[in-house]
């Protein structure tokens, strides 16, 4: 069982750093209740996934300088979590994000570079 670094969460969500990232800062935001699919969302889970996003993307942004941040989610036989889950992914310029999709790309951060990502996130939150 892998590991799960938290980074963020409120009554209705949990956040938490992707184990393969894509590239370091990368989160995962899923709601605590099970919900497979996005048309399942109550108003206030959606509401608050919608806010974990964006606390997410600002302080991705301001701790990892990306030149940009993707923010998405799929779903049906494309989530292999079969639990609803939205990406915040910072990325870099050069970067094709058809890689992102890639299954034998393996992007793994080192336990130890996942805790000092988490730190960072947790750090730059409470400064908000």
């Amino acid at each position: 069982m892998e590991p799960v670094n938290v980074v963020f969460e409120d009554s209705y969500v949990c956040c938490f750093l992707d184990h393969d990232p894509y590239n370091e800062g990368h989160v995962l935001i899923l709601p605590k209740k099970h919900i497979r699919y996005f048309d399942e969302l109550d108003e206030k889970t959606a509401l608050s996934v919608m806010k974990a996003a964006k606390i997410l993307s600002k302080v991705v942004k301001g701790v990892f300088k990306p030149d940009g941040i993707t923010v998405c989610q799929y779903g049906g036989s494309f989530d292999e979590l079969t639990h609803f889950h939205l990406h915040v992914v910072p990325r870099y310029k050069g970067q094709n994000f058809a890689d992102f999709y890639a299954e034998e790309v393996e992007h793994k951060l080192d336990e130890g570079s996942l805790l000092s990502t988490k730190r960072k996130i947790i750090e730059a939150i409470h400064k908000l």
